[in-house]
């Protein structure tokens, strides 16, 4: 008998039985299931078979987290291809657990649709462990992101034995989690997350989606500070209430802001390219429609926050968004900086009901609008994100997030840097300049870095506050200069908030199969 030759079998049968484990950490079990049910607000019951608990890693670093849930309707819908909703709960930044259906949402709503439904848990900035006697922050970014791009890598790779259709994955997040699911839309498959997503021992699979739904995404941010105070600054002196010391960093920003949107190259539906001059008149553009559509469906809107309206038998002429008149007035211009105005009375004043043959929006005083906004919630004070050592040394989500495995938190742009360590010549180190690139979707659109979703559905209150209108709409924007099909709408009267008017909502997934 050969020894060497049987040794090296034996061997190779441990090395092929060794691998078939590891494989099989991965592998989705049909049979572990329970029975669930839910009640949807119209009374109707929903039954499902419930897969929960399941990691989507082979090397789990945060048990509490890095698991999903896979839930499957007992009565699946009439198509050849049914989606999967990938629906996250993260907020904040901070760390969610796999959390169940709920009614309420989306979530319950694909499930009377009869979509499968999947909610992974994610790492976020305060999830911590502990490890040789000391507290370890597990959620510093990009960790949050790549335990979400894990979870799309377990369904597709177990896509044969999981029922829907891992090709047609909709990802749905709000606030930090609509930041989430822009990223998951935008980054597909990009090299720049691959050595995280091996070390992890994620699933070889792809992580492109079909579909991005994006309520209010906190995205962009090393931008968002400067796109706040270019858009809110015409409120410090009046409803905002600023400070010298407030007023001067607000400033600066907002003069920062006009490179930015210019960089962007962005172009208007109309081919003409969107620059800071112009960028004034197209955000009215999509308020005037969000107000004119409200008019449409029997709201009231007072004239006291910055409309304008008129009659004619005939309709407006010329057109526009939605068939809205839209003259232009001041060049587009934005007014300056020291243009200081005391806030506007917002009281009920006249309103307006919409007649179907007589009125219409003809124009919109924005920073009068502006302000009616910041009088509904007051805005954040500069540095709206990076905040920690600038004014105050009180740090952010954000500032968390971006900080340390040891719970510190750290700065993520170059002027709130400058300004905590009042060097105008420091600057983020490479490590830093790496994790904020990758933790913005802006710098992945129109590359080809990645696999971009096709399909994207992206919403932002005409009253939410929590961050500039200018994120949502270069997002939109970007996407429709790439050649994605976009669904984007500021919603009138509505809040920062997601998940709401899931009819138009399932309507446009619908149109997309």
């Amino acid at each position: 008998m050969n020894y060497k030759l049987l040794m090296c079998g034996l061997l190779l049968g441990t090395a092929s039985i060794s691998a078939m484990a590891q494989s099989d950490l991965l592998k989705f079990d049909p049979s572990r299931f329970t029975r669930q049910s839910l009640t949807m607000p119209d009374g109707q019951k929903i039954t499902y078979k419930a897969y929960e608990g399941i990691y989507y890693v082979k090397n789990i670093e945060d048990s509490t987290y890095q698991t999903l849930n896979i839930y499957v309707p007992d009565k699946m819908a009439e198509t050849p291809r049914i989606p999967i909703l990938l629906r996250t709960y993260i907020g904040g930044y901070a760390a969610s657990t796999a959390k169940s259906p709920s009614p309420s949402d989306a979530t319950g709503r694909a499930l009377k649709e009869g979509y499968v439904v999947c909610i992974p848990g994610s790492r976020g900035s305060n999830s911590t462990i502990t490890r040789n006697g000391k507290t370890i922050y597990t959620g510093i970014a990009p960790n949050g992101l790549l335990d979400l791009k894990a979870a799309i890598r377990y369904l597709r790779y177990n896509n044969a034995l999981i029922p829907g259709e891992s090709e047609l994955i909709f990802t749905d997040g709000t606030s930090a989690g609509g930041a989430m699911s822009s990223l998951l839309g935008a980054t597909g498959n990009c090299k720049d997350y691959e050595p995280y997503l091996k070390k992890m021992g994620a699933a070889q699979a792809p992580d492109d989606v079909f579909a991005a739904i994006c309520y209010c995404p906190i995205t962009d941010l090393n931008h968002a500070d400067m796109e706040y105070e270019w858009l809110y600054s015409c409120t410090n002196t009046g409803i905002r209430h600023l400070s010298e010391k407030q007023i001067a960093i607000s400033e600066e920003l907002a003069t920062e802001c006009s490179a930015y949107i210019n960089s962007l190259n962005l172009i208007k539906k109309d081919g003409t390219p969107l620059n800071a001059e112009n960028y004034r008149e197209y955000l009215k553009n999509f308020l005037i429609e969000s107000a004119h559509k409200a008019l449409q469906e029997g709201c009231e809107i007072p004239d006291t926050i910055g409309f304008t309206f008129y009659q004619n038998r005939q309709g407006p002429a010329g057109g526009g968004l939605g068939g809205i008149h839209q003259p232009k007035h001041n060049n587009g211009q934005r007014p300056p900086l020291d243009d200081r105005r005391q806030a506007p009375s917002f009281g009920p004043g006249n309103t307006r009901q919409f007649s179907r043959t007589s009125d219409f929006i003809s124009e919109l005083d924005l920073d009068k609008y502006l302000s009616y906004v910041a009088s509904i919630t007051p805005l954040k004070t500069p540095p709206a994100f990076d905040q920690m050592g600038v004014l105050i040394p009180t740090p952010s989500p954000e500032n968390k997030v971006f900080g340390n495995n040891q719970g510190e938190s750290a700065n993520f742009t170059d002027f709130s840097l400058r300004h905590r360590t009042h060097n105008p010549k420091a600057n983020l180190d490479k490590e830093m300049i790496h994790r904020v690139a990758i933790m913005n979707p802006m710098n992945y659109i129109g590359t080809d870095k990645s696999t971009v979703a096709p399909k994207w559905y992206i919403r932002h209150g005409a009253k939410d506050r929590d961050t500039s209108f200018l994120v949502p709409l270069n997002l939109a924007t970007k996407l429709q200069n790439a050649g994605k099909s976009v669904n984007f709408a500021l919603p009138w009267n509505r809040p920062h908030s997601g998940d709401y008017n899931l009819d138009d909502l399932f309507r446009w997934i619908a149109s997309t199969l």
